[in-house]
């Protein structure tokens, strides 16, 4: 399962991804992960880097924490992560920052991997990515709001 949103920022890639990159921001801006933390000594974005964040699912729970790992990390053009059980992949989100003029186009997806055993269930988690387009698309309007007001 996947799926993307997408807005328009007047801001330069650089300064929005300066923004979303810091995981510490998370929590201003998702409606589901409400704070995030860097692990294992690392203080920044860089490929291979762990952070955790705390979870309020659906906005009503349960909450929990993810440990996630860093697996894009260019600044002004990507930023990605995948959610970890263990060493295993769950799922993965990537913003994407495309200029244009004094404009970026910021695009969040997520990428949700099935087992192919699984897979004939797949049209059953619709609701789930109904929900994420929703949270992406107030992810990033919450991002415009912040980096356009400075």
């Amino acid at each position: 399962m996947r799926d993307s949103a997408t807005v328009v920022i007047d801001a330069p890639a650089l300064d929005i991804w300066n923004v979303v990159a810091d995981i510490r921001n998370t929590g201003k801006f998702s409606p589901e992960t409400f704070e995030a933390e860097w692990l294992d000594g690392a203080t920044g974005p860089a490929l291979g880097a762990k952070f955790r964040g705390h979870v309020k699912r659906n906005e009503i729970g349960p909450i929990y924490w993810t440990t996630c790992r860093v697996t894009a990390c260019t600044p002004g053009e990507e930023f990605g992560f995948e959610v970890l059980v263990g060493e295993r992949a769950v799922n993965n989100w990537h913003y994407a920052f495309d200029p244009s003029g004094d404009s970026t186009k910021v695009t969040e997806s997520f990428w949700l991997p099935f087992p192919a055993l699984l897979r004939p269930l797949e049209p059953l988690y619709f609701l789930r990515r109904r929900r994420n387009v929703r949270d992406m698309t107030t992810t990033l309007h919450r991002i415009k709001d912040y980096v356009e007001k400075g």
